[in-house]
Order: C-alpha cells, then structure tokens, then sequence
C-alpha cells in the first residue's frame, strides 16, 4: 500500500516541498468504500428503518458533552496560541484499518477524535469500548452517513438522535462532538436539531486531509502538514489504507514542531 519511509520523502515533507494546491477539491465525507468527489450528488432518504441494538458489553461511560461558552455554534479550529492539533476520523470503513491507526497514534502518544456513523457501530460495536479504552475522543456523525443538510426536519432529527443511542446503548454517553455527514459544516437547521440532542457544538474542521480522494500517502501527509497549526482541526476517515501509510509521517512531523495530537476535548479545554 506504498508506505511513506525514506529520508527523502519525509525531509521533503518537513520542507512543504511539493504542497497540493489548497482548496482543489470542495471538502466532503465519503461514503465506505467510495470516493466522494465534489460533484458528487447529494444522498436524499427516507427515515431509516428501526435497527437491533448491537449486542456488546458496554464500555466505560464516556463524557458527556459539555458547552464552551463563548464559543460559536460550530467549531473550526481551536486556540491557535497553544501548540496543540486535534486529528479527527469520520468513523466507517474497514476494522482492521481503524485498529491500526488507533495503535499507531498510541504509539506516539497520540489521542484522536472518532466521529462515528451509526451503522458502523451496529456492525462493530466493540470498536467504540476500544476508542475509549486508548484514551481517544468518541461522538455523532449520524446513523447511516447520509446528506444530513438535505433532509426534511424530521428525517434529520432521527439520523443524529439514532445514532445518539447507538452510543449511548455502548458507552453510556451521547458522545463528546456531533459533525454532519457529507458536508464540512452543519446548516442551521442541524445546528438546532443537534444541540436539542445534547451536542452544544458541531465540530467541523479546517484542515482537509483529501484522504478520501486516495490520493496516495505522500499526498495525504503533505496536504495536512502544509496546512495544519496550532488549534487546527483535521479531516481525515478511517477505511483508507493512504491514511495508515501516512500518519506515522503526519505525527513524526507534529512532534519535530513541537505540536501535540490531541483529543478535541483537550484541544477545546
């Protein structure tokens, strides 16, 4: 899958040598197994269907969310005068690729924030006791990952409350952060439907890794590294092996910077 592990390519990447052009693509979320690109229509559907609770040993209880007064409704980046990045996982995709960026990220002390789709967690419920069990960040990003913002009220409230139970039912928690699925920032609409739900913020980002694109590691690590800051919130998606290949280099770097990975509780705190 074309690890990123010579000198070279990563003395390069320290220097920004050869940075994608920011803003080529319009950020986006895509869907499993398929490239979202920004001509991509958005889904529209009916209210889903009642779903089992996933049969599973709950997890320590997660925190709950917590408002940050004088914060706006969505949040795009955190303090840019402290040294800390929050990298942030649209949670779907393969297991074995979540698992392995989890234990890569602990490696090097890293904490990540999950945004979990709903039926994603019905097919693997352990995955919530292990994001919380590494110390990592766990929250909302709607039960079937559909184009949240194009939805009637009604089928809106449901794709953020269905998933708001599936977390409850496996951590005790609604979840710390809500973010909207196929869109990079929330319409009122959502904002309100989400806080009613218990989420005083939605989180968005301002960093864009393009991990879904598949645009190959190298350019993974080099769109976030030419970008990312002190306070910055990263897009990036489990289900990518790209992204695998490309977060030792992404966290190598932040350290050499002097930048923290942290959770986006502890980034916001």
């Amino acid at each position: 899958m074309g690890r990123v592990t010579s000198t070279d390519r990563r003395t390069a990447l320290r220097t920004g040598a050869g940075l994608l052009a920011a803003g080529a693509l319009t950020a986006g979320c895509a869907p499993n197994g398929t490239v979202a690109h920004s001509s991509s229509v958005a889904h529209t559907a009916a209210r889903p269907s009642a779903q089992a609770d996933a049969d599973a040993p709950a997890a320590s209880p997660a925190p709950s969310p917590r408002g940050y007064p004088g914060q706006p409704a969505q949040l795009v980046h955190g303090p840019r005068t402290r040294p800390r990045v929050a990298l942030t996982f649209h949670g779907q995709g393969d297991p074995a690729i979540a698992h392995s960026l989890l234990t890569t990220a602990e490696k090097h002390g890293a904490r990540l924030t999950v945004l979990a789709v709903g039926t994603w967690l019905d097919a693997q419920p352990a995955l919530a006791r292990r994001i919380l069990d590494g110390g990592h960040d766990l929250g909302n990003h709607t039960q079937r990952h559909l184009a949240v913002n194009t939805m009637s009220e009604a089928d809106a409230r449901t794709e953020i409350t269905a998933c708001a139970g599936r977390l409850k039912k496996l951590t005790g928690s609604i979840g710390t952060w809500f973010r909207p699925s196929r869109a990079p920032l929330a319409s009122p609409q959502v904002v309100r439907l989400a806080r009613e739900a218990g989420y005083p913020h939605v989180l968005s980002y301002d960093v864009d890794s393009l991990d879904y694109t598949r645009p190959g590691a190298d350019a993974v690590a080099r769109k976030v590294l030419g970008e990312v800051r002190g306070g910055s919130v990263v897009s990036l998606h489990f289900g990518y092996p790209d992204t695998v290949a490309a977060l030792p280099v992404v966290l190598e770097e932040l350290a050499r910077r002097g930048l923290s990975a942290v959770s986006t509780t502890e980034l916001f705190s």
